[in-house]
């Protein structure tokens, strides 16, 4: 039950819609994480930063053999389908749709929330963070159903504005180093052996979302082309522009001074600028940044119902199919990933309120376990690879190869940094797969 779709989104919205996903507000509150990790290491932390992004490019690289092999809609979704089973296709389809995507969505939106009140000066409580990010997740819904041409210029605006700051910093960083005395004393322990590794589990909610972009493959012009260099060039410009922040906001503040002042750090330098007008400055680029990602999760949340439906992988799937000629999207699939999207957020707001899940949030329940899902389908390169039907040996084997253990590097970091949470996760992100691959194992006798 495959739709035709119009080709509406050139290879900018496809770059942008990557880089726009991942660089949120996670690599500008995350340096004193990755500090923190590796024993105040500036060093050791940009090896950690090229590590993550070493999962995610050889990952790209990977998943790009497989973009130009198919036209199918549903991203990850359809690569499952047809190189690997319409089952395994279904199960992961569940996990993307119903866990992964909004999860992710509504945590993002929180933040945006979050950093609003800052901006505005609002005594901030849980009630008004979520308020507020709800606000931004229908309105943002709203504008990519109404228009999807919409959705992809604010996409390509949003990615831009947020690299402004990115790149100030690191140029300021070369030339400009205010006289800071760190806040408080910071012990920071020495890391030995492998523990540094740890720090891959913030460098990885820095990274993720990547792999959303490949929801809209269908709609690409000339997808065969321009996904594989999306896929390509997207990673390298948030490879580039997460290190050359880290080691200029490193050479501006020091690391010992980033580790006694936190997540503000990023404001800091605001202030030393610019005083309290700067503080401000750089809060409006971070909610500006966030709200970029909230719009790059869309452009695929509201399309992975109707990708799955369009394949009868899930309950109701004859009335998520119908796509709106107008629009060129489902009302149906629309209508349930918003639903979807506002039961998470009143999960994420008890889980908050509760404190359930004590130092994580509900988007850290699926990142870990994408990371489990990806090899499947770098081994379908290697396979494709032996077969011939994939002739270089760098895309075909050494690709897919770094791109598992990049897998593997992002995992143990997760479990090393959490030991009881994660492996709990992953078991929960188990049974939507489960759940998922039974549905579609009874409907397709």
């Amino acid at each position: 039950m495959e739709k035709e779709n119009q080709h509406q989104y050139g290879l900018m919205t496809a770059i942008t819609m990557i880089v726009g996903i991942c660089i949120g507000s996670g690599i500008f509150f995350k340096a004193d994480d990755i500090l923190r990790y590796t024993g105040g290491s500036v060093t050791l932390g940009v090896v950690v930063l090229c590590l993550g992004a070493f999962s995610i490019i050889f990952g790209s690289l990977s998943l790009s053999e497989l973009a130009i092999r198919t036209n199918r809609s549903g991203g990850m979704v359809a690569y499952y389908e047809e190189f690997v089973s319409s089952h395994v296709a279904s199960a992961f389809g569940w996990f993307q749709t119903f866990l992964y995507v909004p999860t992710i969505t509504v945590v993002v939106s929180w933040v945006a929330g979050v950093y609003t009140l800052i901006m505005l000066g609002i005594d901030a409580s849980l009630e008004k963070e979520v308020l507020v990010g709800t606000l931004y997740l229908v309105v943002i819904f709203g504008m990519n159903y109404w228009s999807s041409k919409i959705g992809g210029k604010f996409q390509e605006l949003t990615t831009f504005v947020k690299l402004i700051p990115l790149i100030g910093i690191a140029i300021l960083g070369l030339f400009w180093r205010p006289d800071v005395v760190a806040q408080t004393a910071v012990e920071v322990k020495s890391v030995g052996g492998f523990a540094w590794l740890a720090a891959l589990a913030p460098v990885a909610f820095s990274y993720d979302g990547w792999n959303i972009t490949t929801t809209i493959s269908h709609e690409v012009k000339d997808s065969k082309r321009n996904m594989p260099l999306a896929l390509l060039i997207g990673p390298l410009i948030v490879l580039t522009a997460y290190v050359l922040y880290f080691v200029g906001l490193n050479n501006i503040l020091g690391s010992d001074y980033i580790l006694s002042v936190g997540d503000q750090a990023i404001y800091q330098v605001g202030q030393a600028l610019l005083g309290k007008t700067g503080a401000v400055l750089i809060t409006l680029f971070v909610v500006i940044s966030v709200v970029g990602v909230i719009n790059g999760l869309t452009m695929g949340n509201i399309r992975m119902p109707q990708a799955l439906a369009s394949k009868n992988m899930m309950p109701g799937s004859k009335k998520i199919a119908q796509i709106d000629p107008k629009k060129k999207l489902s009302k149906a699939s629309f209508v349930l990933s918003l639903i979807l999207a506002l039961v998470w957020m009143l999960i994420h707001y008890v889980t908050q309120k509760l404190n359930l899940l004590p130092g994580s949030d509900i988007s850290e329940i699926a990142i870990v376990f994408g990371y489990v899902c990806y090899p499947v389908l770098y081994l379908q390169v290697i396979r494709m690879y032996l077969a011939k039907e994939i002739k270089s040996v760098f895309k075909g084997l050494i690709c897919p190869l770094f791109g598992i253990i990049g897998s593997i590097m992002i995992i143990v970091g997760g479990v090393i940094t959490n030991p009881v949470y994660v492996p709990i996760f992953i078991v929960f992100c188990f049974l939507f797969c489960l759940a998922g691959y039974v549905y579609y194992k009874k409907t397709s006798i």
